[in-house]
């Protein structure tokens, strides 16, 4: 298993190549820096993971076939690493299988050589988008638990009931008190949560994992 990167504060969108053929590295990176783009090239992927990667939105181009490690079994260790990186995998000899393999191990796209430049531009400027996406998600979530770990106990109990649609009184039954405090605990969750409607707060749950028992 790969080591997890060792972040680096960065706030420009960061493209990474890994390719053992030094020509392809360097069209790469002058096509890529062409468009605005910040790019690092790696001969392998033991040198991608020994670098200080910038914490910012990024992808990776990964060639397929590689020295050691292939780049299909480079993909499958980031993702058991947890290491989220969109790719765009290219290759000179793929085939049916391959690109299958690639796309449902999350691959997001598969080129051929010899590639249009543009096919490579829009597939990179999609992984960019869809990693600030999930850049943007992480930090929701991470605010919205902080913001669960600041309810009560009695708090987070109400909370995916409310969510599942019970009524206060309904509530008030399940949890063995009154409906008046089932009301209180209902209105500190919006509260605390900031959530401005009943489904803003089911969208948090949801996004939280709180399981919701049916009414």
């Amino acid at each position: 298993m790969p080591a997890t990167p060792n972040p680096l504060p960065e706030s420009e969108a960061q493209v990474f190549v890994i390719d053992d053929d030094a020509g392809v590295r360097k069209s790469l990176e002058t096509l890529l820096r062409s468009v605005g783009l910040r790019v690092s090239t790696f001969n392998a992927p033991a040198e991608f993971l020994a670098s200080r990667i910038p914490d910012a939105p990024s992808c990776l181009v990964l060639d397929v076939r590689l020295p050691g490690v292939s780049g299909l079994d480079f993909q499958a260790e980031l993702a058991k690493a947890n290491i989220q990186v969109p790719i765009i995998f290219i290759t000179g000899h793929g085939d049916i299988p391959m690109t299958v393999r690639a796309m449902k191990a999350g691959a997001l796209e598969f080129l051929s050589k010899p590639f249009r430049d543009q096919d490579l531009l829009d597939a990179v400027q999609a992984g960019l988008d869809r990693d600030r996406a999930r850049r943007d998600s992480d930090t929701a979530v991470a605010g919205l638990q902080s913001a669960y770990r600041a309810l009560t106990a009695r708090e987070q109990q109400v909370m995916p009931l409310v969510t599942a649609g019970l009524m206060n009184k309904q509530i008030a039954a399940e949890i063995g008190v009154s409906e008046i405090t089932v009301k209180v605990h209902r209105g500190n969750v919006m509260r605390k949560m900031g959530a401005k409607s009943l489904a803003d707060l089911v969208r948090m749950a949801d996004m939280l994992g709180l399981g919701q028992p049916r009414p």
